[in-house]
């Protein structure tokens, strides 16, 4: 018997893409609204972490829900290559060293999910379903 997860890939789909979307919401959730965790720094709209965390908030609950899936997934796979190179990329080459490991993952699930979409249990393939 060959074992397989491939009658799931949609629901593995969209479930990569909510437990990715509710990480990213933390992240910004710290930068904007200093919780789950207190923020490092004030928070200033008009900052590259202010930017960033808007985007990681809004973005992450966007793709929790599974809406403009493509175009968000996009986006934050471009954020999370950008904050590689800034935060990260300058100190070390290796992301085991240089502590860019998450950025490096998030820029390429996002890409992915870019591709992909956001599976079956999304309010895009919801709003297609009604459509069609």
């Amino acid at each position: 018997m060959k074992f397989t997860l491939a009658p799931y890939q949609s629901i593995l789909l969209s479930v990569l893409r909510i437990i990715s979307g509710l990480l990213m919401m933390q992240h910004g959730g710290q930068k904007v609204l200093g919780f789950p965790a207190p923020s490092r720094a004030p928070f200033e709209l008009m900052s590259k972490i202010g930017v960033a965390g808007m985007l990681e908030l809004v973005g992450g609950l966007l793709l929790a829900i599974g809406l403009f899936t493509r175009p968000t997934a996009f986006i934050l796979s471009g954020l999370m290559a950008f904050a590689y190179f800034i935060a990260h990329g300058l100190t070390d080459f290796w992301p085991m060293l240089n502590g860019g490991e998450l950025a490096a993952l998030y820029c390429f699930v996002y890409l992915y999910l870019a591709a992909a979409g956001g599976g079956y249990f999304s309010v895009d393939a919801m709003l297609a379903r009604k459509k069609g």
